[in-house]
């Protein structure tokens, strides 16, 4: 019963997001221009942002979409997969960070009510996004050819 119920939210979570509100966020929000291809990420420099989120993605089967690529990005930067478990801290750690946006509400609440096998993690990584510095504005497009280990420095040291 319980893996039952963990597929249904999962197919719920995946549906909500891939379904619902990527096409309302494509139609309502200013595009988000990514400049990159999968073959110009795969060309960038080993362990940047660009190549590390190529391999990202190849690992995972998905693609490149250029109106979710700084969500990935995010995934990529901040260590947390695409499972139920990580899309929960990703978003638990931008509202931390400061992000409070409908997608960002909307998993973090999802998750809360659907996922309390996950609270303390989802805890960890909002009060570690609250204590971290600011990464909603980065400049993405202009970052991935930097090694991903520097830009996670700068995300989780003071200035």
């Amino acid at each position: 019963m319980k893996k039952l119920f963990v597929r249904t939210r999962t197919a719920v979570l995946v549906f909500l997001t891939h379904k619902i509100a990527l096409p309302l966020l494509k139609r309502i929000r200013k595009p988000n221009h990514f400049i990159y291809s999968m073959e110009q990420l795969k060309k960038l420099p080993t362990g940047s942002l660009g190549n590390d989120l190529y391999l990202f993605l190849e690992k995972r089967k998905l693609p490149l979409l250029n109106h979710y690529a700084r969500h990935d990005l995010k995934h990529v930067l901040l260590g947390y997969d695409t499972t139920d478990e990580g899309e929960a801290c990703l978003q638990s750690f931008m509202l931390g960070n400061g992000r409070i946006s409908f997608p960002v509400l909307a998993t973090v609440i999802y998750s809360f009510i659907t996922m309390p096998e996950h609270w303390k993690k989802m805890r960890t990584a909002y009060r570690l996004g609250k204590k971290s510095n600011l990464i909603h504005s980065w400049p993405w497009n202009n970052i991935l050819p930097e090694q991903t280990v520097e830009l996670r420095n700068k995300v989780f040291t003071s200035q």
